[in-house]
């Protein structure tokens, strides 16, 4: 997550419970990964940021992605591109997931966030043995930390029919510092409504925890162009000092919070599939 230089309160909220009143009547598949994989995924981390986005191409190549599928988007010479893996469906009405790869120099980035990118094979896996509505994209943005250079590299080079068939942007940041959150000021209230209604189905913890004013992330281009979007981590004001800093290390993630995580945004995109129009 980019921070920002001035300290404003968080806001927590206990989000409702309403959801669509078609929700109750359609169902959703995906394939749950044992715990096993996601905990290896999530180990798999790798300090220095080329070498980062090199690891996960081989990990969406390895989760399933076709060779042809994936494909890596070059911002400027010095730096890693963006990753991107295509996970085809029957549309061209496209989902898109995405966190970033890169981290700052103090810490091992792991929460901060490779607790995100490491979710985006197991995501893809988890969906690619069913039929899908919506054509997925899982995207590791490079540069978050230098200003949200990837994603508004990406978000700015899309035409306006790109941009109109993109359904939801789902961003995942620094997951398993504690149960899930979500930046609820900031989410699509449709995007926001059916989070709420797959955890209370699932019976996971979901709490809304803003951080206006004290972070940026990826989700701010599609949000100048319109695009729904929502993002998903677990940061809270106690935990905030652990970004940026050496805490910031394998050793912070409970495990159990962030597969809990990974069980919800599953079954979230699952559902995001069957009730998004194409």
């Amino acid at each position: 997550m980019m921070l920002r230089f001035f300290f404003a309160p968080f806001v927590t909220a206990l989000l409702c419970c309403r959801a669509p009143v078609y929700a109750q009547t359609v169902s959703f598949k995906f394939s749950q990964l044992p715990p096993g994989e996601v905990r290896q995924d999530l180990r798999s981390f790798i300090d220095g940021n080329a070498a980062r986005e090199s690891q996960l191409r081989k990990m969406f190549l390895k989760a399933g992605c076709a060779a042809a599928d994936v494909k890596e988007e070059h911002i400027r010479r010095k730096d890693p591109p963006n990753v991107i893996c295509t996970l085809p469906g029957s549309s061209d009405s496209v989902i898109i997931v995405g966190a970033h790869t890169d981290r700052v120099d103090v810490g091992q980035g792991v929460v901060d966030d490779w607790s995100g990118a490491a979710l985006l094979p197991a995501l893809l896996e988890s969906l690619n043995k069913t039929p899908r509505r919506h054509t997925f994209l899982f995207i590791g943005f490079t540069d978050e930390e230098k200003g949200l250079v990837g994603s508004n590299y990406y978000v700015r080079h899309l035409s306006r029919a790109q941009v109109h068939n993109i359904r939801a942007m789902v961003n995942l940041e620094c997951l398993g510092l504690t149960p899930t959150k979500v930046w609820a000021d900031r989410a699509n209230r449709l995007l926001l409504g059916d989070l709420v209604l797959i955890a209370n189905h699932y019976h996971l913890d979901l709490r809304g925890v803003n951080v206006d004013r004290v972070g940026d992330d990826d989700t701010h281009p599609f949000l100048s162009r319109h695009v729904p979007a929502i993002t998903i981590h677990s940061v809270t004001q106690q935990t905030w000092n652990i970004l940026h800093s050496r805490k910031d290390n394998l050793s912070a993630i409970n495990f159990n919070d962030y597969y809990d995580s990974y069980r919800l945004i599953a079954a979230y995109l699952a559902y995001l599939d069957t009730t998004l129009p194409q």
